[in-house]
Protein backbone atom coordinates (compact mmCIF):
# COMPACT_ATOMS: atom_id res chain seq x y z
CA UNK A 1 0.00 0.00 0.00
CA UNK A 2 1.40 3.40 -1.28
CA UNK A 3 1.64 6.18 1.01
CA UNK A 4 -1.16 8.23 -0.66
CA UNK A 5 -4.06 5.08 -0.33
CA UNK A 6 -2.70 4.44 3.21
CA UNK A 7 -3.66 8.40 3.84
CA UNK A 8 -7.12 7.74 2.07
CA UNK A 9 -7.67 4.89 4.14
CA UNK A 10 -6.82 7.00 7.60
CA UNK A 11 -9.16 9.48 5.76
CA UNK A 12 -12.33 6.76 6.12
CA UNK A 13 -11.27 5.79 9.45
CA UNK A 14 -10.93 9.48 10.96
CA UNK A 15 -14.25 10.08 9.33
CA UNK A 16 -15.90 7.76 11.17
CA UNK A 17 -14.54 8.17 14.34
CA UNK A 18 -14.86 12.59 14.31
CA UNK A 19 -18.91 11.18 14.19
CA UNK A 20 -18.37 9.52 17.00
CA UNK A 21 -16.49 11.69 18.68
CA UNK A 22 -19.41 14.16 17.94
CA UNK A 23 -21.53 12.31 19.09
CA UNK A 24 -19.74 12.30 22.66
CA UNK A 25 -20.31 15.83 22.59
CA UNK A 26 -24.38 15.20 21.68
CA UNK A 27 -24.44 13.17 24.50
CA UNK A 28 -23.76 15.85 26.95
CA UNK A 29 -26.33 18.47 24.39
CA UNK A 30 -28.93 15.82 24.78
CA UNK A 31 -28.60 15.08 28.98
CA UNK A 32 -28.23 18.81 29.80
CA UNK A 33 -29.62 20.95 27.09
CA UNK A 34 -33.10 20.39 27.91
CA UNK A 35 -32.05 20.79 32.19
CA UNK A 36 -30.62 24.02 31.63
CA UNK A 37 -27.31 23.11 31.91
CA UNK A 38 -24.42 24.80 30.54
CA UNK A 39 -22.70 22.45 27.85
CA UNK A 40 -19.71 24.03 28.22
CA UNK A 41 -20.07 24.32 32.41
CA UNK A 42 -18.43 22.14 33.27
CA UNK A 43 -16.23 21.16 29.97
CA UNK A 44 -15.77 17.72 31.14
CA UNK A 45 -18.39 14.94 30.94
CA UNK A 46 -19.56 13.60 34.60
CA UNK A 47 -21.32 10.77 35.64
CA UNK A 48 -24.91 11.46 36.50
CA UNK A 49 -24.94 9.27 39.45
CA UNK A 50 -21.98 10.47 41.42
CA UNK A 51 -21.15 13.55 39.38
CA UNK A 52 -17.50 12.83 39.19
CA UNK A 53 -15.89 14.56 35.98
CA UNK A 54 -14.73 12.07 34.11
CA UNK A 55 -11.23 12.23 32.20
CA UNK A 56 -10.18 12.04 28.98
CA UNK A 57 -8.71 8.95 29.10
CA UNK A 58 -12.07 7.55 30.49
CA UNK A 59 -13.85 9.03 27.85
CA UNK A 60 -12.48 7.87 24.49
CA UNK A 61 -15.55 7.92 22.24
CA UNK A 62 -17.27 3.98 22.06
CA UNK A 63 -13.79 2.14 23.41
CA UNK A 64 -14.80 3.58 26.74
CA UNK A 65 -17.83 2.42 27.36
CA UNK A 66 -17.22 -1.11 26.31
CA UNK A 67 -13.81 -1.15 28.63
CA UNK A 68 -16.24 0.28 31.57
CA UNK A 69 -18.69 -2.22 30.62
CA UNK A 70 -20.96 0.77 30.88
CA UNK A 71 -19.92 1.36 34.37
CA UNK A 72 -18.38 4.84 36.03
CA UNK A 73 -15.26 4.07 37.01
CA UNK A 74 -15.60 6.00 39.71
CA UNK A 75 -18.76 4.59 41.69
CA UNK A 76 -19.83 1.82 39.60
CA UNK A 77 -23.05 3.17 38.48
CA UNK A 78 -24.76 2.30 35.04
CA UNK A 79 -24.03 4.53 32.20
CA UNK A 80 -26.37 4.20 29.48
CA UNK A 81 -26.14 2.28 26.61
CA UNK A 82 -28.19 4.81 25.40
CA UNK A 83 -24.63 6.83 25.41
CA UNK A 84 -22.86 3.84 22.66
CA UNK A 85 -25.78 3.84 21.12
CA UNK A 86 -25.75 8.21 20.12
CA UNK A 87 -22.04 7.93 19.40
CA UNK A 88 -21.84 4.97 16.90
CA UNK A 89 -25.40 5.99 15.41
CA UNK A 90 -23.63 9.57 14.68
CA UNK A 91 -20.29 8.24 13.40
CA UNK A 92 -22.36 5.87 11.01
CA UNK A 93 -24.08 8.91 9.58
CA UNK A 94 -20.70 10.74 9.55
CA UNK A 95 -19.47 8.49 7.76
CA UNK A 96 -22.43 7.78 5.49
CA UNK A 97 -22.41 11.32 4.73
CA UNK A 98 -18.77 11.58 3.67
CA UNK A 99 -19.19 8.24 1.58
CA UNK A 100 -22.48 9.69 0.04
CA UNK A 101 -20.69 13.05 -1.37
CA UNK A 102 -17.65 11.99 -2.62
CA UNK A 103 -18.93 9.15 -4.03
CA UNK A 104 -18.62 11.20 -7.76
CA UNK A 105 -14.97 11.72 -7.23
CA UNK A 106 -12.17 8.60 -7.52
CA UNK A 107 -9.66 10.22 -5.57
CA UNK A 108 -10.93 12.47 -3.21
CA UNK A 109 -7.79 15.05 -2.40
CA UNK A 110 -7.56 16.82 -5.26
CA UNK A 111 -11.16 18.11 -4.91
CA UNK A 112 -11.38 18.59 -0.90
CA UNK A 113 -12.52 22.10 -1.15
CA UNK A 114 -15.07 21.45 -3.28
CA UNK A 115 -16.58 18.31 -1.01
CA UNK A 116 -15.46 19.13 1.65
CA UNK A 117 -17.85 22.04 2.71
CA UNK A 118 -21.03 20.19 1.38
CA UNK A 119 -20.37 17.47 3.83
CA UNK A 120 -19.06 19.64 6.82
CA UNK A 121 -22.87 21.33 6.49
CA UNK A 122 -24.53 17.89 6.11
CA UNK A 123 -22.52 16.87 9.65
CA UNK A 124 -23.81 20.00 11.25
CA UNK A 125 -27.04 18.98 10.12
CA UNK A 126 -27.34 15.36 10.93
CA UNK A 127 -26.01 16.55 14.47
CA UNK A 128 -28.76 18.48 15.31
CA UNK A 129 -31.37 15.72 13.63
CA UNK A 130 -29.62 13.35 16.12
CA UNK A 131 -29.58 15.70 19.08
CA UNK A 132 -33.56 16.75 18.20
CA UNK A 133 -34.60 13.16 17.72
CA UNK A 134 -32.99 11.98 21.73
CA UNK A 135 -34.35 15.44 23.39
CA UNK A 136 -37.78 15.08 22.17
CA UNK A 137 -37.64 11.12 23.08
CA UNK A 138 -36.56 12.12 26.59
CA UNK A 139 -38.84 15.05 27.32
CA UNK A 140 -41.19 15.85 24.39
CA UNK A 141 -39.17 18.99 23.44
CA UNK A 142 -37.48 20.38 20.43
CA UNK A 143 -35.07 23.08 22.09
CA UNK A 144 -35.20 26.65 20.04
CA UNK A 145 -31.68 26.34 20.13
CA UNK A 146 -31.99 23.14 17.70
CA UNK A 147 -34.60 23.96 15.49
CA UNK A 148 -34.59 28.03 15.08
CA UNK A 149 -31.16 28.02 15.49
CA UNK A 150 -30.24 25.01 13.35
CA UNK A 151 -32.85 26.99 10.77
CA UNK A 152 -30.12 30.17 10.41
CA UNK A 153 -27.36 27.95 10.22
CA UNK A 154 -29.20 26.40 7.40
CA UNK A 155 -29.53 29.32 5.63
CA UNK A 156 -26.00 30.01 6.41
CA UNK A 157 -25.13 27.01 4.58
CA UNK A 158 -27.28 27.08 1.59
CA UNK A 159 -25.90 30.38 0.90
CA UNK A 160 -22.31 29.02 1.10
CA UNK A 161 -22.96 25.71 -0.32
CA UNK A 162 -25.79 26.32 -2.82
CA UNK A 163 -25.68 22.35 -3.64
CA UNK A 164 -27.40 21.65 -0.41
CA UNK A 165 -30.34 22.87 -1.94
CA UNK A 166 -29.66 21.99 -5.25
CA UNK A 167 -28.66 25.54 -6.57
CA UNK A 168 -25.56 26.84 -8.37
CA UNK A 169 -25.51 30.51 -7.13
CA UNK A 170 -24.88 31.77 -3.65
CA UNK A 171 -28.14 34.29 -3.82
CA UNK A 172 -30.48 31.19 -5.39
CA UNK A 173 -29.28 28.88 -2.66
CA UNK A 174 -30.35 31.73 -0.11
CA UNK A 175 -33.51 32.41 -1.53
CA UNK A 176 -34.52 28.76 -1.78
CA UNK A 177 -33.32 27.82 1.64
CA UNK A 178 -35.58 30.94 2.89
CA UNK A 179 -38.29 29.75 0.86
CA UNK A 180 -37.86 26.35 2.12
CA UNK A 181 -37.97 27.06 5.51
CA UNK A 182 -41.18 29.46 5.17
CA UNK A 183 -42.81 26.16 3.23
CA UNK A 184 -41.52 23.77 6.45
CA UNK A 185 -42.89 26.05 8.93
CA UNK A 186 -46.28 26.99 7.15
CA UNK A 187 -46.95 23.74 5.65
CA UNK A 188 -46.60 21.82 9.08
CA UNK A 189 -48.30 24.59 10.59
CA UNK A 190 -51.46 24.05 8.93
CA UNK A 191 -51.10 20.03 9.15
CA UNK A 192 -51.05 20.54 12.63
CA UNK A 193 -54.24 23.33 13.19
CA UNK A 194 -55.93 20.98 11.18
CA UNK A 195 -55.28 18.23 12.81
CA UNK A 196 -56.50 19.59 15.69
CA UNK A 197 -59.59 20.27 14.36
CA UNK A 198 -60.12 17.13 13.27
CA UNK A 199 -58.52 14.47 15.94
CA UNK A 200 -57.12 17.19 18.26
CA UNK A 201 -59.17 16.56 21.52
CA UNK A 202 -61.29 13.61 23.33
CA UNK A 203 -64.14 15.04 24.25
CA UNK A 204 -66.46 12.69 27.06
CA UNK A 205 -70.20 14.17 27.67
CA UNK A 206 -72.35 12.46 30.56
CA UNK A 207 -76.18 12.58 30.91
CA UNK A 208 -75.66 12.57 34.80
CA UNK A 209 -73.11 14.21 37.10
CA UNK A 210 -70.19 12.15 37.73
CA UNK A 211 -67.41 11.93 39.86
CA UNK A 212 -64.07 13.38 38.89
CA UNK A 213 -61.31 13.45 41.15
CA UNK A 214 -57.07 13.25 41.07
CA UNK A 215 -55.81 10.76 43.75
CA UNK A 216 -52.30 8.83 43.97
CA UNK A 217 -52.84 5.85 45.81
CA UNK A 218 -49.05 4.75 46.09
CA UNK A 219 -47.08 7.49 47.36
CA UNK A 220 -44.54 6.39 45.21
CA UNK A 221 -46.33 5.97 42.05
CA UNK A 222 -47.65 9.22 39.84
CA UNK A 223 -51.23 10.11 40.76
CA UNK A 224 -54.14 9.14 38.38
CA UNK A 225 -57.65 10.94 36.90
CA UNK A 226 -60.69 8.85 37.56
CA UNK A 227 -63.96 10.01 36.30
CA UNK A 228 -67.25 7.65 35.68
CA UNK A 229 -65.43 4.53 34.34
CA UNK A 230 -62.63 6.33 32.64
CA UNK A 231 -58.90 6.20 34.56
CA UNK A 232 -55.96 7.87 33.39
CA UNK A 233 -52.42 7.79 34.25
CA UNK A 234 -50.65 10.94 34.45
CA UNK A 235 -48.21 9.85 31.84
CA UNK A 236 -50.63 9.11 29.51
CA UNK A 237 -52.27 12.75 29.85
CA UNK A 238 -49.19 14.93 30.13
CA UNK A 239 -46.30 13.94 27.69
CA UNK A 240 -46.12 17.36 26.61
CA UNK A 241 -46.11 20.66 28.74
CA UNK A 242 -48.55 21.96 26.80
CA UNK A 243 -51.29 19.29 27.56
CA UNK A 244 -53.78 19.91 29.78
CA UNK A 245 -57.68 18.83 30.62
CA UNK A 246 -60.23 20.87 30.77
CA UNK A 247 -63.18 19.64 32.89
CA UNK A 248 -66.78 21.67 33.31
CA UNK A 249 -67.40 21.79 37.08
CA UNK A 250 -70.76 21.92 38.69
CA UNK A 251 -68.88 22.23 42.04
CA UNK A 252 -65.28 21.86 42.61
CA UNK A 253 -62.82 21.17 46.06
CA UNK A 254 -59.29 22.35 46.34
CA UNK A 255 -57.84 21.29 49.49
CA UNK A 256 -60.38 23.22 51.72
CA UNK A 257 -62.18 25.90 49.15
CA UNK A 258 -65.26 25.01 47.66
CA UNK A 259 -66.67 26.24 44.11
CA UNK A 260 -69.54 26.40 42.48
CA UNK A 261 -70.16 26.33 38.69
CA UNK A 262 -66.69 26.85 37.74
CA UNK A 263 -64.12 25.24 34.43
CA UNK A 264 -61.22 23.60 36.09
CA UNK A 265 -57.53 23.72 33.75
CA UNK A 266 -55.29 20.55 34.88
CA UNK A 267 -52.07 20.75 33.50
CA UNK A 268 -48.99 18.82 34.77
CA UNK A 269 -48.12 21.02 37.05
CA UNK A 270 -50.52 23.54 38.01
CA UNK A 271 -54.39 23.89 38.38
CA UNK A 272 -55.69 27.14 36.96
CA UNK A 273 -59.61 27.44 38.33
CA UNK A 274 -61.80 30.04 35.93
CA UNK A 275 -64.41 31.67 38.16
CA UNK A 276 -66.14 34.52 35.53
CA UNK A 277 -63.49 35.91 33.89
CA UNK A 278 -60.70 35.52 36.61
CA UNK A 279 -58.85 32.96 36.45
CA UNK A 280 -57.04 31.40 39.66
CA UNK A 281 -53.81 29.13 39.93
CA UNK A 282 -53.09 26.53 42.41
CA UNK A 283 -49.55 24.90 42.61
CA UNK A 284 -50.35 20.54 42.40
CA UNK A 285 -47.33 20.37 44.64
CA UNK A 286 -49.82 21.75 47.83
CA UNK A 287 -52.72 20.39 46.66
CA UNK A 288 -53.90 17.29 48.54
CA UNK A 289 -57.40 17.13 47.82
CA UNK A 290 -58.91 17.62 44.14
CA UNK A 291 -62.53 16.52 43.20
CA UNK A 292 -65.35 17.82 41.07
CA UNK A 293 -68.55 17.19 39.34
CA UNK A 294 -68.84 17.46 36.11
CA UNK A 295 -71.00 16.43 33.39
CA UNK A 296 -67.98 17.06 30.65
CA UNK A 297 -64.53 16.52 30.63
CA UNK A 298 -62.37 17.66 26.94
CA UNK A 299 -58.88 16.63 26.63
CA UNK A 300 -56.72 18.96 24.21
CA UNK A 301 -54.32 17.03 22.34
CA UNK A 302 -51.72 17.31 19.77
CA UNK A 303 -50.96 15.25 17.58
CA UNK A 304 -47.64 17.35 17.07
CA UNK A 305 -46.44 20.21 18.91
CA UNK A 306 -44.72 23.62 17.57
CA UNK A 307 -41.37 22.50 18.12
CA UNK A 308 -42.08 19.80 15.43
CA UNK A 309 -43.09 22.65 13.09
CA UNK A 310 -39.91 24.55 13.56
CA UNK A 311 -37.97 20.97 13.05
CA UNK A 312 -39.18 20.54 9.64
CA UNK A 313 -38.43 24.60 9.36
CA UNK A 314 -34.90 23.92 9.88
CA UNK A 315 -35.04 20.56 7.41
CA UNK A 316 -36.32 22.77 5.21
CA UNK A 317 -33.43 25.28 5.45
CA UNK A 318 -30.63 22.80 5.00
CA UNK A 319 -32.26 20.99 2.31
CA UNK A 320 -34.52 22.61 0.14
CA UNK A 321 -38.16 22.87 -0.82
CA UNK A 322 -38.42 19.17 -1.85
CA UNK A 323 -36.68 17.78 1.50
CA UNK A 324 -39.64 19.28 3.39
CA UNK A 325 -42.23 17.29 1.40
CA UNK A 326 -40.55 14.62 1.19
CA UNK A 327 -39.82 14.33 4.61
CA UNK A 328 -43.52 15.15 5.79
CA UNK A 329 -44.68 12.09 3.44
CA UNK A 330 -42.06 9.99 4.99
CA UNK A 331 -42.40 10.99 8.44
CA UNK A 332 -46.07 9.94 8.56
CA UNK A 333 -45.35 6.55 6.50
CA UNK A 334 -43.16 5.63 9.11
CA UNK A 335 -45.35 6.57 11.79
CA UNK A 336 -48.15 4.48 10.48
CA UNK A 337 -45.92 1.75 10.05
CA UNK A 338 -43.95 2.06 13.47
CA UNK A 339 -48.00 2.68 15.05
CA UNK A 340 -48.72 -0.99 13.15
CA UNK A 341 -46.02 -2.87 14.51
CA UNK A 342 -46.54 -1.51 18.27
CA UNK A 343 -49.76 -2.38 18.05
CA UNK A 344 -49.35 -5.69 16.51
CA UNK A 345 -46.51 -6.70 19.32
CA UNK A 346 -49.16 -5.94 22.00
CA UNK A 347 -47.14 -2.27 22.64
CA UNK A 348 -49.71 0.52 21.46
CA UNK A 349 -49.78 2.47 24.09
CA UNK A 350 -45.55 2.84 23.96
CA UNK A 351 -45.57 3.35 20.70
CA UNK A 352 -47.83 6.31 21.03
CA UNK A 353 -45.96 7.90 23.41
CA UNK A 354 -43.17 8.42 20.35
CA UNK A 355 -43.53 12.28 19.40
CA UNK A 356 -43.56 13.00 15.72
CA UNK A 357 -39.67 14.61 15.70
CA UNK A 358 -38.16 11.53 15.77
CA UNK A 359 -40.16 10.59 12.49
CA UNK A 360 -39.16 13.88 10.95
CA UNK A 361 -35.72 13.07 11.78
CA UNK A 362 -35.30 10.03 9.85
CA UNK A 363 -37.63 11.17 6.81
CA UNK A 364 -34.70 13.64 6.25
CA UNK A 365 -31.90 11.78 7.14
CA UNK A 366 -33.40 8.98 3.90
CA UNK A 367 -34.08 12.34 1.73
CA UNK A 368 -30.16 12.95 1.95
CA UNK A 369 -29.46 9.21 0.97
CA UNK A 370 -32.64 8.51 -1.24
CA UNK A 371 -34.59 11.18 -1.96
CA UNK A 372 -33.87 12.71 -4.73
CA UNK A 373 -33.50 9.29 -6.31
CA UNK A 374 -36.73 8.61 -5.13
CA UNK A 375 -38.49 11.86 -6.56
CA UNK A 376 -36.72 11.25 -9.77
CA UNK A 377 -38.08 7.42 -10.49
CA UNK A 378 -41.50 9.03 -9.48
CA UNK A 379 -41.60 11.40 -11.81
CA UNK A 380 -40.33 9.71 -14.39
CA UNK A 381 -43.24 6.76 -13.60
CA UNK A 382 -45.99 9.66 -13.73
CA UNK A 383 -44.60 11.38 -17.13
CA UNK A 384 -45.01 7.86 -18.76
CA UNK A 385 -48.34 7.74 -17.91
Amino acid sequence: MSRYQLLTTLLHLLTFYIGAGIGSFLNVVIYRLPLGISVNNPKRSYCPSCKYQIPMWQNIPLLSWLLLRGKCANCDGKISMRYFWVELLTGVLFYMVFLKIIGDYADPWPFIQLWGPHVLCLWVFVSLLVAGTFIDIDHFILPHSITIGGAVVGVLSAWGVPALVEQETHTHGLLISLASAALGLGGLWLVVELGKLAFGRKKFVFEQEQEWQVTQPDENEPPVVVFGEHRFDWADLFMRASDRMVVSCHSLQVNERSFGAVTAELWVDKLKVRVGSNPEEFDLEGVTTLRAKTTQVVIPREAMGFGDVLFLMMIGAFNGWQAVLFTILAASVLGTVFGVIHRVTGRAEWGAKIPFGPYLAMGAVLWIFYGPQVVDWYISKTMWR
